[in-house]
């Protein structure tokens, strides 16, 4: 008998095995074929693979700020489908195969949890069927050909409602508290693989919670916290770190994207017979027909007596079980505004194993129905992926809309573009205004492209407003157009590229012709913000060589400046430069022009044989209109962020005159240091401040893709306001922002304490030091900050709203409540 138990078990894990190598092979014969490049969302999630995979080349495990800045690589997404792929990209190489490779360990769960929930709940005939209709749908297939977020998810929902199962219908103790922890490990490990896997847990939660509370098991209540309370740890470190973006993702995943696709209101019956409309295209027919019909004819008696379908009020429990789980997940994907044919992907496990009970009802000398299932579904899906000779017919008409054939030619030419641009500036960033929005050319895969590179060039969307596209084109000085189609390219982009061959600024540096006889072109501006010329100096301070600008400016507007600085590579790419322009009859009127040496695009590895460079920046500064005429001389100082230690620099003798009588001169934009600081004196008039503040915060961190101007900011800032300036006040809200941006809630905390000593009577002052307590989880802090600020503006709604959080994140919901009621009406 145990011999017997123990072949039938080896019997079984080789089926299994067996399926999951042959399904795996399938994929990486369709990926070995396919020539295209990842697409939007899949570029996207490459990307933020690579950096996890930067990030653990050198890793501090023991520093605080080295773990904060890991979870914030991807502040709107959970960190477990990109480091699952790190072990196979870190040993096979970087790209979308290799980690697409991580869906070898997601298969096998999945083939394993399917298998032995079906045993559990019917038999392990049932089990194996399921695996293999589990393997063979479509969507499912689509869906492990890609590399999102989806597989990752459908594996970790899959194992939480596995365990829960297996929990549920345990009766000893002990085993009941293993399978509760096995589920919160679990929950926590799906919670930091995508938020949505709450949307398909809450029905099975909410049912069991009601049925134990009903029932009065206080004990099972107890293990089902307790599991709750064991995904605590795992999921928290992240979502602590990136709870302000939780709102910006559920807007950005839900009512945005259903606007622009026109998905139907909730209000209406297309939206709740959406996904039942999509169940042949998830499917196909050829699992849907066959096991509907068996399960049909076996109510109605028509197979042998010994495999007859029982009477409905005695089918297994198990049955009921899952079509409850299927039916809530229905319900939830269908009440929600977006509708997409991925969000229901996690129902399309438990839905094989129920299609299996049916398709296992055939029997007897309707057996062949089984087997003639399987081998049209193997012919359908051969015919879905690769292009068989006159195949497309008939799974057109079986597995409707679903052909995912590869690419057999490179239609994009990505790296090409990414190598070009390296190539004219190889010693900085490239920074890409990409316009055509198509599958295979668009930002989020260029910008993927140029991660591949070490994270040297990056690709960025323009906006679709005409005036912020103008405001685009002055601080790019890269540019990718395609003729033909342009895909979500919006017409003020689109307008926009047709001026580009045609604008003397900008040089064609390359074109390449795509296989539709479209045409893309690569744009450079011929006089870029930064240049960087090979030369032979060997100074370690860089040395400013040359200064042009204008004699004479009016205070109140943009000036602009060059500036030429020279030194070996390691010299210019450390450190920063404090400018200071100061009036030589009043040395207290100064401005300053603080910022690192190429603006923070340099990227000079130490390089033995590159013995010295030129830098070249091409900006404009602003003299504040405050400032009386006069003249103005500079003087430089180099500064160590490492030290906070500042060391004179010899620069060639140079004055602006300002005179309020003198014509605004024609300028380049600011460099985005100067702009932070000018935005920043709108914090002092609170929320309608904040509107224009965080609108161009958008456009400079699409300029500066790597965000070294709030480095460069908090870092020379904090060195002027060591020297006791005279006004403190505009630096230190300067200092403010840079550091709130940087979302280091304690140099933020250390910023806005010295800020209310110096703005006292500000009441908004002291309300950013609040939020920055909350954000950082400090409520009682938090409440303690804003008792000036309530003292100083009782009636306002923003500070009435950060009292009712702090108060509600210290556990006082009656008082929350009492503060936030008002603000509701």
């Amino acid at each position: 008998m145990l011999k017997r138990l123990v072949s039938q078990r080896y019997a079984i894990l080789g089926i299994l095995g067996g399926v999951w190598l042959l399904s795996n092979l399938g994929d990486r014969l369709w990926l070995g074929l396919d020539q295209s490049v990842p697409a939007w969302d899949q570029a996207n999630h490459l990307s933020y693979s690579l950096r996890y995979l930067q990030a653990l080349q050198n890793p501090d495990f023991f520093s605080g700020d080295w773990w904060r800045n890991f979870w914030m690589l991807s502040p709107k997404y959970p960190p477990i489908p990109y480091l699952v792929s790190l072990p196979f990209q870190a040993i096979f190489g970087k790209g979308n195969d290799q980690a697409l490779l991580s869906n070898l360990i997601y298969s096998a769960i999945l083939i394993a949890l399917v298998y032995y929930l079906a045993q559990k709940l019917f038999s392990r005939e049932v089990g194996l069927w399921a695996v293999v209709i589990m393997v063979l749908t479509p969507r499912i297939i689509h869906t492990r050909l890609l590399f999102l977020l989806d597989t990752p998810l459908l594996a970790l929902v899959t194992l939480s409602f596995t365990c829960l199962t297996f929990w549920k219908d345990e009766r000893n103790v002990k085993k009941q508290w293993r399978w509760a922890i096995a589920f919160g490990m679990s929950l926590g490990l799906g919670l930091l693989t995508k938020q949505s896997i709450l949307f398909y847990l809450f029905f099975p939660l909410l049912g069991l919670s009601g049925w134990f509370l009903w029932r009065r098991q206080w004990l099972r209540l107890g293990q089902l916290l307790t599991s709750f309370l064991i995904s605590i740890p795992i999921w928290f470190p992240w979502y602590r770190t990136n709870w302000i973006y939780l709102f910006s993702t559920a807007q950005n995943s839900n009512s945005g994207p259903a606007s622009l696709e026109g998905d139907p209101a909730v209000s209406t019956l297309a939206a709740w017979v959406y996904y039942w409309r999509d169940l042949p295209l998830a499917l196909s027919w050829v699992w849907l027909l066959p096991p509907l019909v068996g399960l049909g004819l076996a109510i109605l008696k028509r197979f042998p007596a010994k495999l007859q379908i029982p009477a409905w009020a005695e089918v297994k429990p198990g049955f009921w079980w899952l079509s409850y789980y299927v039916a809530g997940t229905y319900l939830i994907c269908s009440a929600l505004y977006n509708k997409d044919s991925r969000y229901i992907l996690p129902y399309l496990p438990i839905l094989a194993i129920l299609l299996a009970y049916g398709l296992t009802r055939w029997c007897g000398h309707w057996l062949w129905v089984r087997w003639a299932t399987v081998a049209i579904a193997v012919l359908v899906t051969m015919g879905n992926l690769f292009p068989i000779p006159g195949s497309q017919q008939i799974t057109q008409t079986l597995s409707p809309d679903v052909l995912f054939r590869p690419e057999l030619v490179q239609l994009a030419p990505n790296d090409q573009i990414i190598a070009v641009a390296l190539q004219q500036t190889p010693y900085q960033q490239v920074n890409l205004g990409v316009i055509p929005n198509t599958n295979s050319i668009n930002p989020n895969t260029l910008n993927y492209f140029g991660a591949l590179q070490n994270f040297r060039a990056f690709g960025r969307e323009l906006s679709g407003n005409e005036q912020k596209i103008q405001q685009d084109k002055q601080n790019f000085d890269w540019f990718v157009t395609k003729t033909g189609e342009n895909g979500n390219a919006q017409p003020a982009q689109l307008a926009f590229a047709e001026t580009l061959p045609r604008d003397a600024k900008f040089v064609p540096r390359q074109q390449w012709k795509l296989p539709d006889d479209s045409q893309v072109t690569l744009f450079q501006r011929r006089s870029p913000r930064v240049e960087v010329k090979t030369n032979n100096a060997t100074n370690s301070l860089p040395q400013l060589i040359q200064i042009e600008l204008p004699p004479v400016a009016s205070p109140g507007h943009p000036v602009p400046i060059t500036y030429h600085w020279t030194g070996d590579g390691t010299a210019l790419s450390q450190g920063l430069v404090l400018l200071t322009w100061q009036n030589v009859a009043d040395s207290s009127q100064v401005w300053f022009h603080d910022h690192a040496i190429g603006l923070g695009e340099l990227l000079l590895p130490p390089d033995p044989f590159l013995p010295g460079v030129e830098v070249v920046e091409r900006t404009a500064m602003l003299p504040s209109a405050n400032l009386p005429a006069g003249e103005y001389q500079l003087s430089a100082q180099w500064l160590d962020p490492e030290t906070q230690m500042a060391k004179p620099l010899a620069i060639p003798p140079v004055t602006l005159r300002l005179d309020p009588q003198a014509p605004a001169q024609s300028a380049p934009p600011l460099d985005y240091v100067s702009q932070l600081f000018h935005l920043s004196q709108n914090l002092r008039q609170g929320p309608k401040g904040l509107d224009p503040v965080f609108a161009q915060i958008d456009r400079l961190n699409l300029y500066d893709p790597r965000h070294d101007y709030l480095r460069q900011a908090d870092q020379t800032l904090t060195y002027r306001l060591s020297q006791n300036p005279l006004d403190p006040l505009p630096l230190a809200y300067a200092q403010v922002l840079a550091r709130v941006l940087q979302e280091n809630p304690q140099t933020a905390i250390a910023a806005l304490q010295n800020l209310v000593k110096l703005d006292p009577q500000n009441a908004y002052a002291h309300a950013y030091l609040a939020f920055v307590y909350l954000y950082d989880w400090q409520g009682r802090k938090g409440e303690q900050a804003l008792q000036p600020a309530l003292a100083l503006a009782p009636d306002s709604e923003e500070i009435q709203a950060l009292k009712a959080i702090a108060l509600f994140m210290q556990g006082k919901l009656i008082p929350a409540w009492q503060t936030a009621q008002p603000l509701l009406h």
